[in-house]
């Protein structure tokens, strides 16, 4: 292995060890976010090759799945049925399908850096160079959407004050501005290590050090002052006190297949009766939440005689609580079956009224199959595949509470967390509230029940409403506008959080009025970028050429 590979390969361990790092998504390891990537743009700059780069980009695309989506293997296992191994493959051959922006732009940045047209121009070509690069990356994860949402600007989650800038352009801008971030840091080093006095190289190193600083510093500057916004906001609005019960009850069909239909819902139903007549009882909550697919038949169409006592009897209960309840079921309409959300009170003569919202964003293959793949023979051979409809985005559901208060709520269930247009939709509609049902038992170690809170935290922040999880086995939290975690349940724990939220209408941010606005912007601006480069080399060239033809003169 020659010198180049090995210091490639040396770039993007360093990347990666900073990534895993920074992937706790806590304070301080966000501030590692401003130079992650250093390592692997670093080797990048050795690259002669456009293939040299994309072979870069690769190794650096299967590293981060490895080390950021490596318990997704897990999962695949526990699913399909495959050994650990097999699983692990699959993930890692998936990996420039689930992680995409890494050619984009390590191909954009190789262009542009390469360029006669950046050569010819000097510190403004390089500028474009960065520029370029960095909109390609954002591009690509708009156009190629990665199966869990994540990007690069959600680990900053851990500073309450940069993370608010989520509501100008998402995570997409906060990506975009530690993309340009780290390329000036490499820029400065790059500038202090190389040749001459040291007067010439603090001078070389001045600007982008400089801009290194401002990117987040001015960050820091907006999440200031909209702290401050969304502190004050929340201290005069009413109150709501909700409670969300998490039971520590998973593999819901394991239970079914052990103690049958009927005597497995009889008992995770039992085990919700209990913690919310005790929770009612001390802490009198507004609004009760359960988790996702708690009640897992479908309710208020019932299968048999056995559903519909099941139906009665949570009315019932629901009636003598004196309060609406939110909780996780199914939903069935003209042979289709949809994951749901029922929204169910007693008016004040206890007849029960309901609403249920159906999941809209599934996920892929365990949740939902697209037709042209749904075949008989493919279910005979997986006989995990999902069979749930989508349903359509949430709109704002209107809650009746005690004393003719009222509000509106966002529902989400679970996936739907990950996609910002869903709880962005239910904002213009007029939400004030988010409410998230969750189920994830099925990834209940490693990174991924931080990552999942963490991404339902940021719609929180991109619309200032706040929010309320409940999950199965957790986290369940109480989620403020502003992304504060003010209480939680961690993963396996049993209890239930009561808390006072303070909803409020949605603000008239950026990222609610325009929606995802900046990677379509990027994409135009990295294809214009990058056309101008393949353009320019070819017309600087011939001007060489017919220059070198020219005699001189005496």
């Amino acid at each position: 292995m020659n010198r180049g590979a090995v210091s490639h390969l040396g770039g993007i361990a360093g990347s990666v060890l900073l990534i895993r790092l920074y992937a706790n998504i806590d304070s301080p390891w966000c501030w590692l976010g401003w130079v992650v990537l250093v390592p692997w743009l670093a080797a990048l700059n050795h690259t002669r090759s456009l293939s040299g780069a994309l072979l870069g980009a690769l190794a650096m695309d299967i590293a981060y799945v490895l080390v950021n989506v490596g318990w997704f293997a897990e999962t695949v296992r526990i699913y399909t049925g495959v050994s650990a191994p097999v699983a692990l493959l699959s993930l890692l051959l998936l990996a420039p399908v689930l992680e995409p922006q890494f050619f984009a732009f390590a191909a954009a940045r190789h262009l542009l850096r390469r360029s006669d047209l950046a050569v010819a121009r000097g510190g403004r070509g390089l500028c474009y160079a960065v520029l370029g690069a960095a909109c390609a990356y954002v591009a690509a994860e708009w156009a190629f959407p990665r199966l869990f949402g994540e990007t690069l600007g959600h680990g900053l989650y851990g500073s309450r004050w940069m993370r608010q800038g989520a509501d100008v352009a998402g995570g997409a801008g906060l990506t975009f501005l530690v993309v340009i971030a780290n390329e000036c840091a490499l820029a400065a080093g790059v500038a202090l290590a190389g040749g001459g006095a040291w007067a010439d190289r603090l001078r070389r190193a001045a600007l982008p050090a400089a801009l290194f600083a401002a990117v987040p510093a001015a960050l820091l500057a907006y999440g200031f002052i909209r702290c401050r916004q969304l502190d004050a906001a929340a201290a005069a609005a009413p109150k709501v006190k909700i409670a969300a019960v998490q039971a520590n009850i998973s593999n819901y069909e394991k239970i079914e297949q052990e103690l049958g239909t009927y005597e497995g819902t009889r008992f995770i139903l039992d085990a919700h009766y209990r913690l919310t007549t005790q929770t009612v009882a001390s802490s009198n909550p507004d609004l009760v939440v359960w988790p996702e697919t708690v009640y897992p038949t479908t309710f208020g169409a019932p299968k048999s005689p056995d559903g519909a006592a099941f139906d009665r009897e949570i009315g019932g209960f629901v009636a003598a609580s004196g309060r609406p309840f939110i909780f996780g079921s199914y939903d069935a309409e003209g042979g289709r079956q949809y994951n749901a959300a029922v929204f169910i009170a007693a008016d004040r003569d206890g007849k029960i009224g309901y609403e249920a919202y159906r999941k809209a964003l599934l996920f892929p293959l365990t949740e939902w199959v697209p037709a042209w793949l749904d075949r008989p023979w493919l279910r005979q051979r997986l006989p995990w595949l999902g069979t749930w409809t989508a349903g359509e985005p949430p709109a704002a559901v209107p809650v009746e509470l005690a004393g003719g208060r009222s509000m509106r709520v966002a529902p989400l269930i679970c996936y739907d967390a990950l996609d910002p247009e869903l709880a962005r939709g239910a904002a213009r509609r007029g939400a004030e509230l988010i409410v998230t049902l969750s189920n994830d038992s099925w990834f209940s170690a490693g990174l991924a029940p931080r990552l999942h809170l963490v991404m339902a935290a940021f719609r929180s922040v991109e619309n200032h409403l706040p929010q309320v999880r409940a999950t199965n086995t957790g986290i369940s939290a109480m989620i403020t506008a502003a992304g504060d975690i003010t209480a939680s349940l961690g993963s396996g724990e049993r209890g239930v959080l009561v808390a006072e939220v303070a909803p409020v209408r949605a603000a008239d941010t950026l990222a609610v009025r325009w929606g995802n606005w900046l990677p379509p912007v990027a994409l135009l601006a990295a294809l214009a970028l990058v056309g101008a480069s393949l353009l320019a080399p070819t017309a600087d060239r011939h001007g060489r050429q017919r220059a070198r033809r020219r005699p001189k003169r005496a």
